[in-house]
Parts: C-alpha cells; sequence; structure tokens
C-alpha cells in the first residue's frame, strides 16, 4: 500500500550503484535490495510523484553471465560485457516492475548522442512524454559504444546531468554508506558524518574523498561529490544515503518539503527549492518529523539555464581559449551574460570549429594580476548602440565599445564594415602572444562557453576591438568570440 500523501508531486531521479546491484564477489544480483527500490519507485509514482532511475550494472551483470572473476581491462572487453549485460539488466528490472504493474522504458545514453543541442532537446522531448505517460525511464550509460571521448565518466555525472535535462526537484544518489563523512567511517572510527553541504568547494577542503568505489563499480564519494556540483549548480536538491533503506527516501521527502514550508509560513515553495535556514519541521498534525539519515547539497539560489548547462556538463570541449585575467574578472559577474569579446582573448589552444564547445582558461601566471582599467565598465553595461573609437591597447579596445545585444550584433557589425575604420593598431597587438606558444599545463580551466568563430578566426582578431572583425575576417556573425560562458572558478 502506498504510504499517505505528504508531500506535493515531484519530479525525483534515483540513481544506483553497481555494488547496490550485485553483490560484489558472486556477482549475483542483490535481488532483497531492487525489490526494496521498485517498492519505493512505485509508491513514490503512487503518490504523484514522477520518478527517474538510473541504474548502473551491465557489466557486473555481464560479469556473471561469463563466469568471469573481475572486470577486464580491455575497452573492447569492457563493451563486450556489457552487450552480455544491459539485456539482462533491463529484464531483470522489467520483471521486478511487471509484479506490480509498472510500465517502464530503457534509455541508454552517451555523452555523444546529447552533444548536438538537437538530439538533446529530443533527449528531453522523450524523458517527458514517458513520465507524462506514467512510465519510469531506467537510465544507463550505453557502454557497448562509449568512448573516452563520448564517456560520462561514471553514473553519477551521468544521474546528475539527467536531473538537470528534466528539471528534477531531487536526485538520490544510493551508495552503501548512509551520507557522506569527514573519511571513510569503514576505516576511521572517528569520521564524522556531514549532514549539509552548503558549498561544495568549502567541503572539498573538509573530507577525504580518496576512498574508490567498489571493484565493480567507477568511483566513489568523488565522483558524488561531483554529481552533486553539477545538480546543484541546475537548482536540484541532491541527497546521498544509503541504498540499505531505499523506504527512507519518503521520509527525506517529506522532512525537506516541510522544513521549507515551516521556516516560510504562508508563502509557497517550490518543491526541490533552496532550503532555508535549519528549523524543525512539523507534520500536518503539529509534532515534529524526523530526519532519516542523510546527506543533503542544498542547490543554488539562482539555478544555471538549461543552455549553459548543457554547454558546461554535456559537450566535450574541443580546445581552448585563453583569456586575460580582466576578462575573468567580467566574466565572473552575472550582468556579463557570459559573452567574451575578442578584446578579452590572448591566445587558442588547440583547433576547433565554429559552434562548438570550448574551455575557458587562463594563464597560471595571471592570476593575481589586476583587472584593468575600462575593464568594470563592460561589466555593468546593457545592450545598446556599439560608440566605436580607435584601440591603441587591449584596456581601451574593451573600454570603448559597448556590449551589443545579440540580435543587432552582426547587422551593427556590417554596417560598420562598409564605413571607414581607424588604421589597426600594431603589430605586436595583433599577434597578440607573438610566437609564444602554450599548452595545458601553462592554463587554468575557469569556465566553459560555444565559440561563435573557429580557433584560427580567434587568433586573428584576439586582443582586438570587435569594430574589425568584418575588416580581418571579411564577415562578422557576432561580436563575441564566445558566448553561454559559465565560469566554474572565480578570480582570486
Amino acid at each position: 500500500m502506498a504510504r499517505p500523501r505528504h508531500s506535493p508531486p515531484c519530479t525525483v531521479v534515483i540513481k544506483l550503484g553497481s555494488s547496490s546491484i550485485v553483490h560484489e564477489k558472486t556477482h549475483q544480483p542483490l535481488l532483497s535490495t531492487l525489490s526494496s527500490v521498485v517498492e519505493t519507485v512505485v509508491n513514490l509514482r503512487a503518490q504523484g510523484h514522477k520518478v527517474v532511475l538510473v541504474s548502473s550494472g551491465a557489466i557486473a551483470v555481464g560479469l556473471q553471465r561469463m563466469n568471469l572473476p573481475s572486470r577486464p581491462k580491455s575497452l573492447s572487453g569492457k563493451q563486450a560485457l556489457a552487450a552480455i549485460g544491459q539485456g539482462r539488466l533491463i529484464g531483470l528490472w522489467d520483471d521486478l516492475f511487471r509484479h506490480l504493474g509498472q510500465p517502464i522504458a530503457q534509455v541508454l545514453l552517451t555523452r555523444g548522442d546529447i552533444a548536438d543541442r538537437t538530439r538533446y532537446l529530443n533527449a528531453v522531448n522523450t524523458f517527458k512524454e514517458l513520465l507524462s505517460m506514467g512510465v519510469v525511464p531506467i537510465v544507463n550509460e550505453n557502454d557497448t559504444v562509449s568512448v573516452s571521448e563520448i564517456k560520462f565518466g561514471d553514473n553519477d555525472t551521468l544521474s546528475a546531468i539527467t536531473s538537470s535535462m528534466i528539471h528534477a526537484d531531487y536526485l538520490f544518489l544510493l551508495t552503501d554508506v548512509d551520507g557522506l563523512y569527514t573519511s571513510n567511517p569503514r576505516k576511521d572510527p572517528d569520521a564524522k558524518h556531514i549532514d549539509v553541504v552548503t558549498s561544495i568547494s568549502a567541503i572539498r577542503e573538509q573530507v577525504s574523498t580518496t576512498t574508490l568505489g567498489s571493484s565493480l563499480g567507477t568511483g566513489g564519494m568523488e565522483t558524488k561529490i561531483i554529481a552533486a556540483e553539477i545538480a546543484t549548480g541546475a537548482g536540484v536538491t541532491t541527497i546521498v544515503t544509503s541504498s540499505k533503506c531505499p523506504q527512507d527516501i519518503f521520509g527525506i521527502i517529506e522532512y525537506h518539503n516541510s522544513r521549507r514550508t515551516s521556516s516560510s509560513p504562508g508563502t509557497p515553495v517550490e518543491p526541490g527549492g533552496p532550503i532555508p535556514v535549519p528549523s524543525t519541521p512539523l507534520s500536518r498534525t503539529g509534532s515534529p518529523i524526523p530526519r532519516p539519515q542523510h546527506t543533503v547539497f542544498v542547490p543554488s539560489s539562482i539555478p544555471m539555464r538549461d543552455l549553459k548547462s548543457w554547454t558546461s556538463h554535456t559537450l566535450f570541449p574541443s580546445g581552448s581559449v585563453i583569456i586575460d585575467s580582466g576578462a575573468h574578472h567580467v566574466l565572473s559577474r552575472r550582468e556579463s551574460g557570459g559573452r567574451l569579446l575578442a578584446a578579452g582573448v590572448s591566445g587558442v589552444l588547440g583547433a576547433f570549429a565554429s559552434g562548438q564547445a570550448v574551455r575557458i582558461v587562463i594563464l597560471k601566471n595571471s592570476e593575481n594580476q589586476e583587472e584593468p582599467a575600462g575593464m568594470q565598465s563592460l561589466g555593468s553595461t546593457r545592450p545598446g548602440t556599439p560608440s566605436i573609437l580607435a584601440a591603441s591597447s587591449i584596456s581601451s579596445s574593451v573600454a570603448s565599445l559597448e556590449p551589443l545585444s545579440r540580435s543587432d550584433s552582426s547587422t551593427a557589425l556590417s554596417e560598420v564594415a562598409g564605413k571607414s575604420l581607424p588604421p589597426l593598431p600594431e603589430g605586436e597587438l595583433i599577434s597578440g602572444n607573438g610566437s609564444t606558444l602554450y599548452d595545458e599545463s601553462d592554463v587554468i580551466e575557469v569556465g566553459r562557453g560555444l565559440a561563435n568563430y573557429n580557433s584560427a578566426q580567434i587568433m586573428k582578431i584576439k586582443g582586438l576591438n570587435s569594430s574589425y572583425i568584418p575588416q580581418l575576417l571579411g564577415y562578422a556573425d557576432s561580436e563575441y568570440v564566445v558566448e553561454n560562458i559559465t565560469i566554474r572558478v572565480p578570480p582570486c
């Protein structure tokens, strides 16, 4: 029987790792755990919640079927076992759900499948349609065709990206421990449980995440912190709790939804939204609601837009754009719109085409540079009409160009192309860093974005006022060389 309904309907993603699906030594399915998860999912559905299940275990099930003692080291061996095990894994889930009358669907993804924006949106629409039909999608990475360049890396990351795609309220990472600890609780008796995480960067300094996952899995607690960073950035409340008690999911949802309501009486709060100042949540009868053992990662109060989330976490970067410290400061401000002018570019690494994802990087020795004069004005301006002046330095070229609106950018620059422009700056500015060559060891990644021009074109216009783009390239699709930038590492 379904539990009494205490919470408004939510969209919930539940991730189950290999060690929770099959026994680490015998590779036999853990039917008691799987049955509990199935019953929990069905009861959540009965309460009106929409549920997506992210299931690892294809390779582990393949090991059992082929009677092999451990995962092979070769890529082709792993892919073969995934092909053997995936059909048996989805068959196992289907048998368990069928007994309770719950239809399921298999969704196999790779990063390459959703790197294309159209295919990404198609995947989102498929998820929405399945959920509206009352179906439980069961998601796994398509290991049979995945290679390192298009892998999510682990299903913790896949579950976080899935929760971002469907705008989930909660992401539950079920594991073999009941939350995040300061160190491995199996080895350190002094390890302390962490109830609430409000800052990912701060928690990395407080806990030890060096413990790897099981021999069947691909990650440990570190991968869960990475997943939490992705999900909370998209506004998803992320929970780490034990897979041995999946029924605790009911109490956790009730606890956090009631906590928001009791903290802001009379004010409607979206399920899964930011958690306010800690308070004692009360049930409808006025009695305190017990807190099940778990760790909650508090979602961002300003969730990342879908396009930025897709750019940052779904696409595999094809190259890097080196920016100066001033551009780094500007892009870190929300009002910048995540758009980079050519004036802030110092160079590129690798070869990439227009429209591909790129890393935004800074030189390691530029972290402590001061913000150039004139950069302050760029961060606070609104899209408007450009005021084009001769550019004699990088800082003056940034200060002299008010940002254009995206719709007016190409038109305005085309008009400029037909007029007489001041002479180009001196050769050293056009060449930027001259013959200096950089590699990945010289830079630090601070963000990601989508390139509007290819790498060769950006090298031609780096460090220049955007008014020179038509003159140097013969056309101008946009005044911005990179857009939809998300800065992950703010300036020091």
